[in-house]
């Protein structure tokens, strides 16, 4: 049985992961070097806007719920290749799919139908990534 407490620690720890995938967004688009990742760089910027977008709207949706948004950082992960931050990246992205795809369904257990939405258009952009992320990987 879902709970607006536990719901709130599930976001909590989504905003955490948001932090963190920001961080490791700006941090790889300004290492990651090649010809070939040239446009990817330039999506990693994109996508660490859209995860510091994310990260305030998690947190006012936490904040309405009468939490208190954490400032913690989930792991962040660094590598010195290409391929291996377009790995992490897409690691990154695919935990947040699987995390707001349970966050959406506590949401509608809980009827909190206007955070469902803004949940559900995360996932949207956290989908794309992913998409970006295995073309740039040739998958």
């Amino acid at each position: 049985m879902a709970t607006v407490e536990n719901f709130i620690a599930g976001l909590n720890k989504a905003l955490e992961w948001e932090y963190a995938a920001a961080v490791q967004y700006v941090q790889h688009a300004a290492v990651i070097t090649g010809p070939e990742y040239d446009a990817i760089s330039k999506e990693l910027v994109v996508h660490a806007n859209e995860e510091l977008a994310h990260a305030i709207t998690v947190a006012e949706a936490i904040s309405d719920l009468g939490g208190i948004p954490s400032i913690e950082v989930e792991k962040r992960d660094i590598a010195k290749d290409a391929v291996t931050m377009l790995e992490q990246d897409l690691a990154g992205e695919e935990h947040a799919v699987r995390m707001y795809k349970g966050l959406i369904r506590i949401a509608e257990e809980l009827q909190e139908y206007g955070i469902r939405r803004i949940l559900e258009d995360i996932l949207i952009q956290e989908e794309e990534h992913r998409r970006d992320l295995l073309s740039s990987l040739g998958r």
